[in-house]
């Protein structure tokens, strides 16, 4: 073998070890990011999840159509997972928490479980349900703070991740003064789960959003307003 065609060899050889140690790599990066994504979501591989879904104001089981879109982007990201869901609506999902991760979506004036888990899991957030038109209409109170909503200008949603006891599934809350805040807080998860993971690990977390100028910018523009964790774990004063 001449040393010309000796040294095409080495270097085709040297070239399919480089190729597959990089390959290597790469595959070793995407699956400790996936374990850890997992992690984050409660969502092993071919494990089971739930979406609890509310109902349009006003109408009688209609889904709004930002809260349809909020939806699709929660079911792509447990498809990254590898894991499966389930959707029921609001007043169906007669069962605990901690078995299944849970996504459970929108105010709760339109979703009962989510009346249901601020009673429970954050009895320091109280929102305002009335009806009847006046500026505290759907504000937020967390401990002694209010967070008024001025339509299509500045909106409020809370994104929280609860778990309760060790080894429960989390339960993952995007409650929101409109439909779509709650479409911004998805859209805020997705971007942000790496750097939240890193934050807070498998802990708790309640996170106070702003959605600035939906009229204009839709669900894109969202600013982290407060960690209001503590807060929202603490019972408002009956004064309050």
């Amino acid at each position: 073998m001449s040393d010309d065609i000796r040294n095409i060899v080495l270097g085709v050889v040297a070239a399919g070890i480089s190729a597959s140690l990089g390959w290597l790599a790469r595959t070793y990066l995407w699956r400790r990011r996936l374990r850890r994504k997992q992690a984050f979501f409660g969502l092993p591989g071919n494990s089971e999840c739930l979406l609890v879904v509310n109902r349009e104001a006003g109408s009688d089981g209609a889904v709004h159509r930002y809260d349809v879109s909020a939806l699709l982007e929660l079911a792509a990201l447990i498809k990254d997972c590898g894991a499966h869901a389930e959707i029921v609506q609001h007043d169906t999902a007669r069962q605990g928490f901690g078995e299944r991760t849970e996504f459970c979506l929108g105010g709760p004036y339109s979703n009962r479980r989510m009346a249901a888990h601020l009673t429970s899991l954050l009895p320091g957030v109280k929102v305002d349900t009335s009806t009847e038109s006046g500026p505290d209409r759907g504000s937020f109170q967390i401990g002694s703070e209010r967070y008024r909503a001025e339509g299509g200008v500045t909106e409020y949603v809370l994104l929280a991740r609860l778990t309760v006891g060790e080894g429960a599934r989390p339960v993952f809350l995007f409650c929101g003064q409109r439909a779509i805040t709650n479409q911004a807080a998805t859209r805020y998860l997705y971007r942000h789960h790496e750097k939240l993971a890193r934050k807070h690990g498998g802990n708790s977390f309640c996170l106070l959003l702003k959605v600035v100028n939906s009229l204009a910018y839709g669900p894109d523009v969202v600013e982290l307003v407060a960690d209001v964790t503590r807060a929202a774990h603490e019972p408002v004063p009956a004064a309050a």
